[in-house]
């Protein structure tokens, strides 16, 4: 015997006409237009109490009633408007139930539904549950079911009987709230009194992927150990409310045991390496320095696509960060092949070595982004950003904090004792800047702060060009403070004693500073930031950082259609940016297009660089900066650039690619437009503050 069927519909909507005036309608030609009941449908619900009551509800569309046909004997129909139910009791058996529905114009639609009536108890109950994230689908069927109950194991989560009905031939979902083994249970009725269940464990969660934390718990962190490791997901050794992995290899432990983070199906997107771009690091507690980790990748596919390499711990009892650079393969090892996928990750502990019982934790598996070349000016703040210095003559330099803001990053160099007179320290790698430092006799100075411990010291700035060392020019300035901050202004027309003198034809695109030059190192400790051209003191142009007493700014501002651009105090002078004075733009009820622009004296020059960036303070996230170049005469040539904001109420600096310029031509006015696209209201809401717009 077949389980019965239920087959939902969709009911009428019957349509309301009224009119403004009273007048009659005496016309139903309307009626004879709309066509015959459709799509119908019937549901069929038995109440388990071995009564053989049945409640027919039957559906379409374009149905205004519905004549039942009982298939028990009973001659005469009963006629259910749309939307309504009947109910019938029925002898144990199988009856074909017959709907008639009718049309408003008269029309009717039959239909037959076969309907089982039995108290038996349901019979080879099969169960189908499958997942997909957070999400389990459960279908079901039985003979001589009626319907079925499911109940997903986290009772509360269905409401109020804590659980969902559905019948035979349908699949009903549902979401946890987060990552877990539920057990499922599942249960079918019948007319009867008797039902027949089964209950299944059933693990639902995220795929996992990159980076990996270990403490969102809508994840799936299943790992998969081999070679005798033992894994689990526990507390952190050092902070017990952050969950880490934990990792024992245990005494006969493989010397290849290890740990795969996530399922044999590995993470839910590839691993974004490129040749440029090969490097990931994860956190490591480790029993004892210089032990072997191993990190493996592959492709969950097709494991003999494979790369791997391996790091050594530094510290014990302590987490550090290890970075594997999968450019350097471990060896005897595949190379890495930009064309594979890898989608899988293992970790190996104390790689090589037999399992001895030792403990070890990983947290924070991460991919590293490549970082852009370092270049003018120079923050330490931007995350995107290489700020990697390269020492000489024993100098020490290392990250560090702001010792005035401890939110503000800056570089700390130590000359220590046995340093060289002459013991520096380069910005950046051996590459230089992306672009030469656009010294000119006119455009001569350059600014660093410095935070020095004493008064009187000579600090020295020498430009290179990074191919040729012997292309160079240096200058030198004493501090003048002890223990705070001050800005030391390089003027380029103001060369050291006996050095070589500036050289149009030359490129100086390498930056060296040399804290307390001439002297041999003691020991002393300088903090220093934002390297960058200073802006001519009396001439308009980029960069553009509003710090000028004699330049007429207003002058050369042009507000449009809403937009009003000023001068003020910096509202917020923490983070990235301490400037006293900032750019302020207040979008009004004008144009969802308003902004302003500044003009300058001349053309911009984009042959150093084609990148701008801007230090923008926001409202709110997501806020869209609009930045364009325009010709001085002619409107129809200009290129624009549009970049979201991050950050709300905080300086963030934004950068604009502007590599598909037509240098060819020229380009005088600097464009702003915040929210391009929507009308604004003057309220703080929009209201953006910007400075240090640079051409890098």
């Amino acid at each position: 015997m077949r389980s019965m069927k239920y087959f939902l519909g969709i009911a009428l909507t019957a349509a309301v006409f009224a009119g403004c005036k009273k007048e009659s309608y005496n016309d139903t030609s309307f009626a004879s237009n709309i066509g015959a009941p459709a799509k119908l449908s019937v549901l069929f619900n038995i109440t388990q109490d071995n009564t053989g009551l049945v409640t027919i509800i039957p559906s379409g569309e374009g149905a205004a009633s519905y004549d039942v046909y009982f298939g028990d004997g009973t001659t005469k129909p009963t006629n259910v408007p749309a939307g309504k139910s009947v109910q019938h009791t029925y002898a144990e058996g199988v009856y074909t139930v017959k709907i008639t529905a009718k049309g408003l114009g008269g029309q009717t639609t039959d239909m037959t539904q076969q309907l089982t009536v039995s108290f038996r108890a349901p019979e080879n109950l099969k169960t189908t549950l499958s997942t997909s994230g957070l999400v389990l689908s459960v279908g079901a069927s039985a003979n001589y079911e009626t319907m079925f109950h499911v109940y997903f194991g986290d009772s509360l989560t269905v409401t109020p009987l804590h659980y969902a009905t559905f019948l035979e031939g349908q699949t009903i979902t549902h979401t946890y709230a987060g990552a877990g083994t539920y057990n499922v249970r599942v249960v079918a009725l019948s007319g009867g009194k008797a039902t027949t269940e089964t209950t299944q464990a059933v693990k639902v969660g995220k795929q996992i992927d990159l980076p990996v934390t270990f403490d969102d718990p809508n994840y799936d962190l299943t790992t998969s150990d081999f070679g005798g490791n033992v894994s689990s997901i526990a507390a952190d050794p050092t902070n017990a409310a952050n969950k880490v992995l934990k990792a024992v290899k245990g005494t006969g432990s493989e010397v290849w045991a290890g740990t795969t983070i996530g399922t044999a199906l590995g993470f839910a997107t590839k691993i974004p390496l490129t040749a440029t771009s090969t490097k990931m690091s994860m956190r490591v507690y480790s029993p004892a320095a210089g032990l072997d980790i191993k990190l493996k990748l592959e492709d969950h596919n097709d494991g003999t696509h494979s790369v791997e390499t391996d790091v050594l711990t530094t510290v014990a009892n302590a987490w550090e960060t290890l970075t594997f650079d999968f450019s350097k393969q471990a060896a005897g090892t595949p190379a890495f092949n930009a064309a594979w996928t890898y989608d899988k990750a293992s970790v190996f502990f104390d790689f090589g070595v037999a399992g001895n019982g030792k403990t070890y934790y990983a947290d924070d598996l991460k991919f590293i982004p490549a970082l852009s070349q370092i270049n003018l000016p120079v923050t330490f703040d931007d995350p995107t950003v290489d700020y990697t210095v390269t020492d000489f003559g024993n100098n020490q330099t290392v990250n560090s904090v702001d010792p005035a803001n401890a939110s503000n990053k800056v570089k700390l160099t130590t000359k220590p004792a046995g340093a060289e007179t002459w013991a520096g320290t380069t910005v950046g790698t051996a590459q230089g800047f992306a672009a030469k430092v656009p010294i000119t006799p006119s455009n001569s100075k350059m600014t660093l702060r410095v935070y020095s411990p004493a008064a009187g010291l000579d600090v020295k700035l020498k430009l290179e060009d990074h191919n040729d060392g012997t292309h160079s020019i240096e200058t030198d300035v004493l501090t003048t403070v002890a223990n705070g901050w001050e800005t030391l202004t390089f003027d380029f027309n103001n060369l050291a004693a006996g050095t070589p003198a500036y050289n149009a034809a030359y490129t100086y695109d390498k930056a060296s500073v040399f804290f307390d030059f001439g002297v041999a190192g003691n020991g002393k400790k300088f903090y220093w930031d934002d390297l960058q051209m200073a802006a001519a003191s009396n001439v308009l142009g980029l960069p553009l950082n509003f710090e000028s007493t004699t330049i007429n700014y207003a002058a050369a501002i042009t507000d449009f259609n809403g937009g009003a651009w000023t001068i003020v105090n910096n509202p917020s002078a923490t983070g990235i940016n301490t400037s006293a004075k900032v750019g302020k733009m207040v979008k009004s009820n004008g144009e969802v297009y308003g902004g302003s622009y500044l003009t300058l004296p001349s053309p911009i020059d984009f042959s150093g660089s084609k990148t701008f960036k801007m230090k923008v303070y926001s409202p709110r996230v997501g806020a869209k900066v609009l930045l364009k170049v325009e010709n001085l005469t002619d409107g129809t040539v200009f290129y624009q650039q549009e970049v979201a904001s991050t950050a709300a109420n905080a300086w963030e600096t934004l950068t604009f690619d502007y590599t598909g310029i037509n240098t060819a031509k020229s380009y005088q006015k600097v464009v702003l437009i915040f929210d391009n696209g929507t009308k604004g209201d003057g309220s703080a809401n929009y209201t953006w503050y910007f400075d240090d717009i640079t051409l890098n």
